[in-house]
């Protein structure tokens, strides 16, 4: 996440006491075993009177926690020296993209997966941008972007004998999950609006990547219908009725229209985020800013379940698989409904 004001670091002192999140109070061991199949598990729905309601489903379960374990391992791996954007370590990362979208049948947008900016000044930067068309006559020309930044800090000082910054919340979370959703969709081939699946670099240095992307394709006027990024979702929040929230919740129905389709409460509203207006401080806000669509970040990064913001201890060792497979397994019926449906239902309020 774009690096927060000092009045956010001290608000994350006082309430994480910088300590390490005690796994044992956020687990979530929806799919333990991490088996492939049908999982059972609890959602919640609206009736007709307002009123929401808990009911037993079943959630196929197409991603799971051996899945995330895998990806999150590379992408936070000593040998990445925490993925700064221009250096040797996030090319490493960026190779491992594209293999993934390669394996996955997830086309290049440009003539090459790499996006790159132009007048970086240290190092080479690129986003990585794959593209799966859509099927439909009529909708095929609308797009729907699926995002996350993959970039981090790198090394920095004050960990004792560890400098690196893995970035396993921040932001390695939100990537694996963009691949999972690429992984499905790539298989699937199921959409009618055209997605574009971006990764980001410079996120940390600014939003420049993003920034760079979404003045790219607005040069290209393509009709984008919304942008949905993802950002922390290592963890799950504390004591919160919903899994992810949404920043620039009252801005749109998205999360309404999220909900829907996810057949349960999975987006809330977190006041900190409006507090902190986080809907500028990542990758989604160059979006509204170029096109003026919906185009909004998920997250789980309360202000109180991870004290390890841009420290070396964001490490993979403190994120929770199942609940990072449970987030994309869910969101899979979301984005389908949102991406496949015959009009426009996701608006700016």
């Amino acid at each position: 996440m774009k690096y927060l004001s000092l009045v956010l670091l001290s608000t994350l002192i006082l309430s994480c006491g910088g300590a390490k999140v005690d796994q044992s109070t956020v687990l979530n061991p929806t799919n333990p075993k991490g088996v492939k199949g049908t999982v059972l598990r609890s959602s919640t729905v609206e009736s007709s009177d307002g009123k929401v309601n808990m009911k037993s489903s079943k959630l196929k379960a197409h991603t799971t926690p051996g899945d995330i374990e895998k990806i999150m391992t590379f992408l936070t791996s000593d040998k990445l020296q925490g993925r700064d954007t221009g250096s040797e370590g996030i090319a490493m990362a960026a190779d491992y993209i594209e293999g993934i979208f390669e394996e996955n049948r997830i086309a290049p947008y440009f003539t090459s997966y790499r996006d790159t900016l132009e007048n970086y000044n240290d190092g080479v930067a690129y986003n990585v941008v794959g593209f799966l068309p859509g099927n439909d006559e009529k909708l095929k020309n609308e797009f729907v972007i699926i995002g996350a930044h993959y970039d981090h800090i790198g090394l920095i000082s004050g960990g004792g004998d560890d400098s690196i910054a893995n970035g396993a919340n921040d932001n390695a979370s939100g990537t694996t999950t963009v691949l999972e959703l690429a992984k499905y969709f790539g298989k699937l081939k199921g959409n009618k609006r055209n997605i574009i699946f971006a990764l980001f670099t410079a996120e940390e240095k600014g939003l420049l990547g993003s920034k760079h992307l979404a003045s790219k394709l607005k040069a290209q006027n393509i009709d984008l219908y919304a942008m949905l990024n993802f950002e922390m979702v290592g963890v799950p929040m504390v004591d919160k009725d919903h899994s992810l929230y949404l920043t620039g919740y009252e801005l749109s129905n998205l999360a309404d229209i999220s909900n829907s389709y996810a057949h349960k409460n999975l987006v809330g509203f977190l006041p900190k985020a409006k507090e902190f207006n986080l809907f500028r401080r990542s990758d989604n806000a160059p979006f509204h800013d170029e096109f003026n669509v919906p185009s909004q970040t998920y997250s789980s990064f309360d202000f109180t379940n991870f004290g390890e913001y841009h420290k070396v201890g964001d490490e993979v060792s403190l994120m929770d698989y199942n609940f990072m497979s449970t987030v994309v397994n869910e969101a899979i019926p979301m984005l389908e409904g949102i991406i496949n449906a015959p009009i426009k239902e996701v608006k700016y309020n």
